[in-house]
């Protein structure tokens, strides 16, 4: 009798499974992107956050999910204060739509939660879940912008591993190079993710900049089998402390200032890259390619 209980409820899983997919396979195209650093303090979330409200200014539809899940504060970031987190959603307590909460110029932001377990140790219960409840998402979106948390941890290599592009984010500094490079030697040799974008942030200038990137473009050119793509530089500018003390987004804040200048010209230029065609552009393929690697990661 047990027995039989036990398969059909794996019987259950895998038809949630199934019926979220078919559900997200009618939607329409969505541009992953995994916004990753490889160390913090080089302004990550700061990127993805005023990326996703500059793309909104320009006439996209972003979805930001605030993938940190042990610390995750993009809300905080904004001054948002959002009642439930994505724990609520694999729990079955509560609908994507209930989670979302709405940001600057209408972005929507999946918000993180504190401390519940990574992504890579989900059981097939919580996948179905999680497939599940984005299967109901009601929203258009066509751009899903992923934050993740620095570093090599399990869950960034997933979420990278699974997104269509990677914005790496580095400073001028020692430490934020070498790690970097760690971060892109890892998803290439271990992972397969052969191109990477990069974005020098908190620079001089331009010329510094691009500087910092054919330092780290140099290292890897001669170790690793990937491409590298310099899409824009983001300089130094005092306003984004200011805007930070006051929980807004500079490119809302202080529109003319020199960084949100730059993060302006990196959404045009993220809104040229192609959205992908056919089933590799739903969000039913990100999700098999999430849960795919998960499995992937699990078993290393």
């Amino acid at each position: 009798m047990v027995h039989e209980m036990q398969k059909s409820a794996g019987a259950d899983i895998l038809l949630d499974q199934a019926e979220g997919l078919r559900r997200m396979r009618v939607q329409k195209a969505v541009k992953v992107i995994a916004v990753a650093s490889g160390k913090g303090g080089v302004g990550k979330t700061n990127i993805a956050a005023n990326l996703a409200i500059a793309l909104a200014q320009k006439g996209a539809k972003p979805l930001l999910f605030d993938a940190d899940l042990g610390l995750g504060n993009i809300d905080i970031l904004l001054g948002l204060s959002p009642r439930y987190n994505l724990s609520h959603v694999i729990s079955g307590e509560k609908s994507i739509q209930d989670v979302l909460v709405t940001g600057p110029r209408g972005i929507r932001i999946l918000p993180a939660a504190s401390g519940i377990a990574r992504m890579a140790v989900l059981d097939s219960q919580a996948q179905a879940s999680l497939i599940h409840a984005v299967s109901q998402l009601d929203i258009e979106v066509d751009y899903l912008l992923i934050d993740l948390a620095a570093g090599i941890a399990g869950d960034v290599l997933t979420f990278s591993r699974a997104a269509q592009d990677v914005i790496v984010i580095v400073s001028n500094e020692p430490a934020s190079i070498t790690d970097a490079y760690a971060l892109i030697k890892v998803l290439s040799r271990d992972h397969g993710v052969k191109r990477f974008r990069v974005l020098p942030n908190m620079v001089r200038d331009q010329h510094e900049g691009q500087l910092l990137f054919q330092r780290v473009a140099a290292v890897a050119d001669r170790y690793l089998d990937v491409t590298l793509d310099l899409v824009g530089t983001v300089p130094m500018d005092m306003a984004l402390r200011s805007a930070v003390r006051s929980q807004r987004a500079i490119v809302e804040l202080y529109p003319d200032s020199p960084a949100a200048c730059a993060i302006r010209e990196l959404a045009s230029t993220v809104r040229s890259w192609p959205l992908p065609s056919g089933s590799a552009g739903h969000m039913t393929f990100f999700m098999e390619r999430l849960l795919s690697a998960e499995r992937a990661q699990q078993n290393l």
